[in-house]
């Protein structure tokens, strides 16, 4: 009878033991693995923060201004076709290897160009959105290809 009691104390002793112990792994594992998402998560927001965002179609481009300075749909069509030539024509110069100062020119022109299709107001807001733009890349922030 004594040594029945101890026996089940031992044995109670030890479930208790091992009780703590798979809670203590449980809860180890749980955090590695919310530790391991968050690193998934910030490689993910550092690989995407890097490559500074795809760059945008001709027409994406026109439509994000269209929004930005109500364009008519005239204006926008004409915009469309000016981003359109200059894709092509940056996209030759990548493809020789130049860089951005030989780009440079093109924009300046394409700018320019599109510049003439607005009105004073919409230009107006048009430099603004440039200079907010020129200012954000020279801070290393990428400009998301717009």
């Amino acid at each position: 009878m004594f040594i029945e009691i101890i026996g089940q104390k031992v044995y109670i002793y030890f479930i208790k033991q091992l009780r703590c112990i798979l809670v203590k792994q449980l809860k180890l594992k749980t955090m590695k693995k919310i530790l391991l998402l968050c690193c998934i998560l910030l490689g993910i927001t550092a690989v995407s923060r890097a490559q500074g965002g795809q760059r945008r179609s001709p027409e994406e481009r026109a439509k994000m201004l269209q929004t930005q300075l109500k364009l008519t749909d005239d204006q926008t069509a004409k915009i469309t076709v000016i981003y359109k030539t200059m894709a092509v024509k940056m996209d030759s110069v990548r493809n020789a290897g130049g860089d951005f100062s030989a780009m440079r020119p093109m924009m300046q022109a394409s700018n320019d160009q599109i510049k003439a299709i607005l009105t004073p107001d919409q230009a107006t807001e048009y430099q603004k959105i440039l200079d907010a733009r020129r200012a954000q890349m020279q801070q290393g922030g990428g400009g998301g290809g717009n």
